[in-house]
């Protein structure tokens, strides 16, 4: 399953949550994957697409931040795969 990642900087910890991610790495574990980021201009938002067939993963993963970023995780699907369901449905 997807799930879109909301982070929400906590404010001046920018600095060192880009510090531990060039030390630590993203500290995924094994059932756990990153697919992709963006983050805004102001370094204050992060979104990001994580994989996961075990949503305490994602939960643990989370937790481990909470000191410098909160978090909001909202499951989501792929556009193709939002059109696949509804095609089967009678609009």
């Amino acid at each position: 399953m997807l799930y879109m990642v909301i982070e929400r900087f906590k404010p001046g910890a920018a600095p060192e949550i880009y510090r531990r991610f060039r030390k630590e790495g993203r500290h995924l574990v094994e059932g756990l994957e990153y697919v992709a980021s963006w983050v805004d201009v102001d370094f204050a938002t992060c979104w990001q697409i994580m994989k996961t067939d075990d949503r305490a993963l994602l939960e643990a993963w989370c937790a481990a931040g909470r000191e410098l970023v909160d978090f909001e995780i909202v499951p989501v699907r792929t556009s193709a795969d939002a059109a696949a369901v509804m095609a089967t449905r009678h609009l």
